[in-house]
């Protein structure tokens, strides 16, 4: 694990500026930068780069973060690569934690492995253009030299060694450990790949990991893969997502489809924003990355029994790396077809048609499918409903999109949100409580102070040193409880952290993912300027004087209505003494 003080060093030392004109270049204008969003296709500057807050922002798409996440969304790296790259880029050394024996020793295997991958590679494209009969096979599937050529594609000869030709040193342990070359238990060696279409499987950084094997006859298995070695693990890695990248990022949209095959017809045919799973169901790494690269997600499954089966299996492995604001769809394909055949009879418009108009939003996907499995005219049936849907729902990783579900299945199920709720087990995810019958159901307070205090805090943490706010977090709603625990992650650091390493404190955090809605609604607003101390500390104490007043409203009522504990009356004479005092608003 990367200590949080680097982190905050790193995004000291790096300029964001600098680290977006690697790959975009900007224009000044007036404090901040100027581009062309490199996330979504436009033809005026939208995208912004504020040297000052050390943020960058599009106004078009709302793409926003520190340098760190425009390495991770720019370049599809995971937080580990991006943090090494800048790093790099500055001179400086990542700490890790010391490692073990046998990790020590996979770093230093690692580019022994990586050239014997590349050593490979090399020796089965070569083979490739001296197979008459591999070629014809890549012809008759309608791919061209320049497709072959894109996804590096190589043919393994037929017989038990072929690699020896390859490689000066067949015995050499490293092609057993990179999963090139078979070992019998007496000590022969054999190659894995044979008589196969080669399809290079890369990194995010463009490195060969791995390879997958199309058999060019009727033999079995159809697909073979690289087993997991120390540079490969199937469960991460998506075959074509390098070679994708730029298509992703041009459509907006990434295709998830089974097969190599698949991956490699659809380009061929112009949809260039395909990856494809490595013989595993998609993991919640797997959408992870996806969803760094696009907002929208499409699944592609045939119709027949077996893409229905894998199609849930992705639907249940993606629960818990939903992200608000982002949608994943699933589109079943007529039972004749895969995607290769389907764009070979109708062509890419029809495709991408098909797309667009027949796939279903997960949320659609997920209730059809549960609805489909009881009896929905039973009250027996509409329990069933529930208890199907509870682990599910359990699983939504996306605040807002998992109270939709929620809520949708409890109107199926006849039943109201809060009856579901408790049924399910769920507490409420910000502790909001319900309150008796004749009390008041919470504080009122002024909606837009609370947002406009998170929006200062956010864009100048030193500013919560002003925020002086004594309540009961149990009693407020979801905002005011996202200003109380802001405020407080900030107060309990000894110096308040920049705008852009608040940013990393919050990443990938619950906090976060409320406060990110706000936070882009800032910069979309304009709303960027830094608030003076004294604005901020008036602010908070216009807010905790609205807070006492509802909080004396409500015990008022509720005395009258039901009586007060002995806390609840010595807080309600406390806030009367208070009252009685002179006004700070």
């Amino acid at each position: 694990m990367i200590p949080q003080d680097f982190i905050d060093q790193l995004l000291t030392r790096v300029d964001i500026v600098d680290v977006v004109e690697r790959y975009v270049p900007l224009k000044k204008a007036g404090q901040n930068y100027m581009a062309c969003c490199p996330f979504h296709k436009e033809k005026s500057p939208s995208f912004s780069v504020s040297p000052s807050k050390q943020f960058y922002h599009c106004f078009g798409c709302g793409a926003h973060g520190n340098a760190i996440r425009f390495v991770m969304e720019h370049a599809g790296l995971g937080f580990i690569d991006a943090v090494n790259e800048l790093a790099a880029s500055v001179g400086m050394s990542v700490p890790q934690a010391p490692a073990s024996p046998q990790q020590q020793q996979a770093a230093r295997q690692r580019p022994s492995l990586l050239e014997c991958m590349g050593q490979a590679a090399r020796f089965y494209k070569q083979s490739l253009k001296r197979s008459p009969e591999a070629i014809a096979y890549l012809k008759k599937r309608g791919l061209t030299g320049e497709i072959a050529a894109r996804f590096a594609l190589g043919y393994a000869p037929d017989g038990w060694t072929p690699l020896q030709q390859a490689f000066d040193d067949y015995l050499d342990d490293n092609l057993v450990e990179c999963g090139l070359v078979l070992r019998h238990d007496d000590g022969r060696r054999y190659d894995r790949f044979r008589h196969r279409i080669i399809f290079p499987i890369r990194s995010s950084r463009g490195d060969i990991i791995g390879f997958g094997g199309r058999v060019l006859d009727q033999g079995e298995p159809k697909y073979l893969n690289s087993p997991e070695t120390p540079l490969f693990e199937k469960g991460r890695e998506l075959y074509g997502l390098y070679e994708a990248r730029q298509g992703i990022r041009d459509a907006g949209r990434v295709l998830v489809v089974e097969g190599y095959m698949d991956v490699v017809a659809l380009a061929q045919y112009g949809i260039d924003y395909a990856v494809a799973a490595l013989g595993t169901a998609t993991t919640p790494t797997h959408v992870q990355k996806l969803l760094r690269q696009a907002d929208h997600v499409f699944y592609c499954f045939d119709g027949d029994a077996a893409g229905q089966r894998a199609a849930w299996r992705a639907l249940e492995n993606s629960l818990e790396a939903l992200v608000d604001g982002k949608a994943l769809h699933f589109l079943f394909l007529p039972s004749e077809h895969d995607p290769d055949s389907y764009v070979r009879e109708f062509g890419r418009d029809a495709f991408e048609q098909a797309l667009t108009r027949d796939s279903l939003p997960l949320s659609a996907y997920l209730v059809n499918e549960l609805t489909r499995r009881v009896d929905m005219q039973s009250q027996e049936g509409r329990a069933e409903l529930v208890k199907l849907a509870t682990p599910l729902l359990a699983k939504v990783g996306a605040p807002t999109l998992g109270v939709m579900l929620r809520r949708r299945v409890a109107e199926l199920a006849q039943i109201d949100l809060n009856e579901l709720d408790r049924l399910t087990g769920r507490t409420p995810r910000f502790g909001k409580k319900t309150h008796p019958r004749g009390g008041a159901r919470g504080p009122r307070h002024d909606p837009s102070l609370v947002r406009r205090l998170i929006r200062w805090l956010a864009l100048n943490p030193a500013l919560a040193a002003q925020v002086q706010l004594d309540i009961d977090p149990a009693e407020c709603g979801p905002e005011l409880q996202a200003l109380l625990a802001l405020a407080l992650l900030i107060q309990s650091e000894a110096t308040p952290p920049s705008p852009a390493q608040l940013e990393e404190r919050l990443r990938d955090t619950e906090l976060g993912e409320r406060l990110r809605p706000l936070l882009v609604q800032a910069w979309q607003d304009g709303d960027l300027a830094d608030a003076l101390p004294q604005e901020v500390s008036d602010a908070s104490r216009r807010l905790a004087d609205n807070i006492r007043h509802a909080q004396l409203e409500r015990l008022t009522e509720k005395e009258r209505h039901q009586g007060l504990t002995d806390e609840e009356k010595r807080r309600l004479l406390e806030l009367l003494r208070m009252s009685a005092g002179p006004s700070r608003s």
